[in-house]
């Protein structure tokens, strides 16, 4: 039996443009921050450009995917199928480096925040205009870091349905290409 709406919380097309537009808006923020900010969280150097590269690079594809589904074309759709899949493994990883680095750092971020929120020694580029964001201390590092958690945890949920959304969206389209209408070689053309 062919399911057509399993799992579908909004009509396909529109809610999974709907859904490709909410990754893309929280991943541009995410990178933003982490390209912006990271080095007070994340204290060897190019690590926080390739954490904040990711997310600029999740959200390019979600944009993509977005156009894909609003212009209906099948041959993007189907290349968003086919990259979907590498760019939550890549994102699986990178949670995965993030909570344990996140968590290495937790005293030199302790050290920022008892000392006036000064950048930590050895890691901090001295260019950076930015101050360390002071809701980082306000929380606490256990607060921070539960956060951070869930917020990777739920991005990885979050991009898994796209992923699924794009699958059933190639499906519907090889489906519905495939029925026969009044027109064409249906049944009236006889």
């Amino acid at each position: 039996m062919w399911c057509d709406n399993c799992l579908l919380v909004l009509p396909l097309r529109a809610g999974a443009i709907a859904w490709a537009v909410i990754i893309a808006i929280y991943s541009l923020i995410g990178g933003l921050f982490l390209l912006l900010l990271g080095q007070w969280v994340f204290f060897t150097y190019p690590e926080w450009f390739i954490y904040g590269g990711i997310g600029m690079a999740v959200t390019a594809i979600a944009v993509i995917t977005a156009i894909a589904f609003s212009t209906r074309s099948y041959v993007f759709a189907r290349a968003m199928q086919f990259i979907w899949p590498f760019i939550i493994l890549i994102c699986g990883i990178r949670a995965i480096l993030m909570i344990v680095q996140l968590n290495r750092g937790k005293d030199k971020i302790q050290w920022q925040c008892d000392n006036d929120l000064q950048p930590w020694p050895a890691a901090v580029n001295n260019s950076n205009s930015y101050s360390m964001p002071s809701e980082i201390c306000i929380v606490g590092f256990s607060g921070f870091n539960t956060a951070v958690i869930i917020g990777l945890l739920v991005d990885l949920a979050f991009q898994m349905y796209m992923f699924f959304l794009t699958w059933r969206f190639c499906a519907r389209l090889v489906h519905y290409s495939g029925m026969k209408g009044p027109f064409g070689n249906g049944y009236y053309s006889a």
